[in-house]
């Protein structure tokens, strides 16, 4: 199902008529940052949600737009009237409109994953060239985690993270 694309501007006009904004985006994401009233609707949840209701209005959204348009076909949107918001969370922000903020809240865990796995491919470089070859297979490593959790889904270094202290604070969905 192809679903219409709204400017920030229309999505603002349709919140303000009583739409639901409904942000696909995972829990620890929305958390840190999202639209004021807007539902937290995770994609990798969104089969077990409740469905909009009839006539409802709806405007789902992600960070980019993007994650939101490559899963358009698995949004609810039969009984209701739904559009996905252009540039979503990025797009509404540079329209100037309201976004709340917890800073308290980390960072969202696959930009964990990205600086982590990112920082010891940069560390195996520098110490292969300094100190000794084998250190090189620390970014083999990391490189080689990256590949599996491109192909099963399963990143464990994700999971380790999330593990992390500073991580026990993120919302639960």
């Amino acid at each position: 199902m192809t679903l219409k694309v709204v400017s920030a501007a229309e999505a603002k006009a349709l919140k303000d008529r009583g739409a639901a904004i409904v942000d696909i985006r995972e829990p620890d994401e929305f958390a840190r940052e999202h639209i004021p009233g807007a539902k937290n609707a995770p994609l990798s949840k969104i089969d077990r949600l409740p469905q909009p209701k009839a006539g409802e209005i709806v405007v789902y959204h992600c960070k980019s737009g993007m994650r939101t348009q490559a899963n358009a076909a698995r949004l609810p949107s039969d009984a209701c009237d739904a559009y996905i918001l252009e540039g979503g969370l990025e797009g509404w922000k540079t329209a100037g409109l309201p976004v709340a903020v917890d800073t308290k809240q980390p960072m969202e865990l696959m930009r964990q994953v990205q600086i982590s796995a990112g920082s010891l491919v940069l560390v195996g470089v520098f110490l292969g060239a300094t100190l000794h070859p084998a250190f090189y297979a620390l970014s083999a490593f990391a490189g080689a985690g990256l590949v599996v959790a491109g192909v099963t889904g399963f990143c464990g270094m994700a999971r380790f993270l999330a593990l992390m202290p500073w991580n026990r604070r993120a919302a639960r969905g």
